[in-house]
């Protein structure tokens, strides 16, 4: 007897992966399906065809052996018997479609649950202006879960352990429906564990967890700002099964600080001027991260003037350049005078002639 060649079934070349294998089945699979064809006594046999050649294809021992005409498939073995496949049909579906995950292959008792990874937790801590800037080590609280002491983690009363699931064999997933469509879901009986306990423990209640607050030293870098997140891996929720720990993620609250003002990557700074500065120019001293330095201020500087210093500014989180800071020149005009400084602005509005508005009027015709 021939063996059957289940590349041509699918319509997929000997090389194709495992994702070309899926794209191929899904296509076949409700073109073949027997509810897509009531009038067609074919159509269930076409079905369980592709689906068997899906299944041996799709699991890489099966279609290692297949290849090379080993095992049950040596001398033209392995032919495919409409009437004899239907054991593990449903559950081919239910994985390709989006089944429950975790278990194995329906009908192996051995098959467990995959592991579960922990759930990521998440705190804030608050650093002064200058801690965000230079970097800072800080301690934080974080409510979370341990393995319990008590079992281990098992759940179990100690002396005893959890019991595979009567229900679903210790897969943990059953399968309900009719026909050969079935949805596959956690165990109602065991959640999706696979093992039932039947003594919990008497400390965790049988979650194999106990809640508990732990403390951390958190190296905060340099160059945060508010609302940046610091990872520290691992220092989340413990596993389920074995699975790994989560991670614990630190966002920082930075005061805001009376003189800088973050701007992305940078530091902006409102420098107030006198008028006369403005007018006759001025040398001003202005604050850094790291002290003072003095800036020029040119004759007929305008209000809002920007001025920057290079590689002033934060350190970079992700490398690269430190920021600049920008310093705004702020004209400061004064709302009250003495008669001595109204005698002045008279006098200095006599010599400095001119309207200043009237290029804004020169356009506009005498109205009459």
């Amino acid at each position: 007897m021939a063996r059957p060649d289940y590349y041509k079934t699918l319509g997929v070349d000997r090389n194709a992966t495992p994702e070309a294998l899926k794209k191929a089945y899904r296509k076949l699979a409700r073109r073949h399906h027997p509810d897509q064809n009531p009038d067609d006594p074919k159509a269930e046999a076409r079905f369980k065809e592709v689906s068997h050649a899906y299944d041996v294809l799709s699991d890489a021992d099966k279609r290692r052996q297949y290849d090379r005409g080993e095992g049950p498939f040596a001398h033209g073995g392995a032919g495919f018997d409409p009437g004899a496949f239907s054991g593990n049909f449903s559950d081919i579906l239910s994985n390709l479609f989006g089944g429950a995950a975790g278990g194995g292959r329906a009908g192996d008792p051995r098959a467990r649950p995959q592991p579960v990874p922990g759930r990521d937790l998440e705190t804030e801590v608050g650093l002064t202006f200058d801690q965000a800037i230079e970097g800072a080590q800080l301690s934080v609280s974080v409510p979370t879960a341990t393995i319990c002491a008590n079992c281990r983690g098992s759940g179990a009363k100690p002396g005893t352990n959890p019991k595979i699931c009567p229900r679903c064999q210790g897969r943990g997933i059953e399968s309900q429906g009719q026909g050969l469509f079935s949805i596959s879901q956690p165990c109602g009986r065991c959640g999706g564990a696979g093992t039932v306990i039947e003594t919990p423990c008497s400390v965790c209640g049988g979650s194999g967890a106990t809640r508990t607050v732990k403390s951390y030293r958190v190296n905060i870098p340099a160059g945060v700002r508010d609302g940046s997140r610091v990872r520290l891996p691992g220092k989340g929720e413990p596993g389920l099964r074995g699975g790994r720990a989560g991670d614990l993620y630190v966002v920082t609250r930075v005061e805001s600080s009376p003189i800088f003002r973050r701007k992305g990557e940078h530091l902006e700074v409102e420098v107030p001027i006198a008028i006369t500065e403005a007018i006759r120019g001025a040398d001003v001293e202005v604050p850094t991260l790291d002290g003072t330095k003095t800036l020029r201020v040119p004759p007929g500087t305008k209000h809002g003037t920007v001025q920057r210093l290079r590689g002033e500014g934060p350190p970079p989180l992700a490398g690269g350049d430190r920021g600049d800071i920008h310093y705004r020149f702020v004209i400061d005009v004064p709302t009250e005078l003495t008669p001595e400084q109204q005698e002045a602005v008279e006098e200095l509005s006599k010599v400095l002639n001119g309207n200043p508005r009237a290029r804004l009027l020169g356009g506009r015709g005498a109205k009459g």
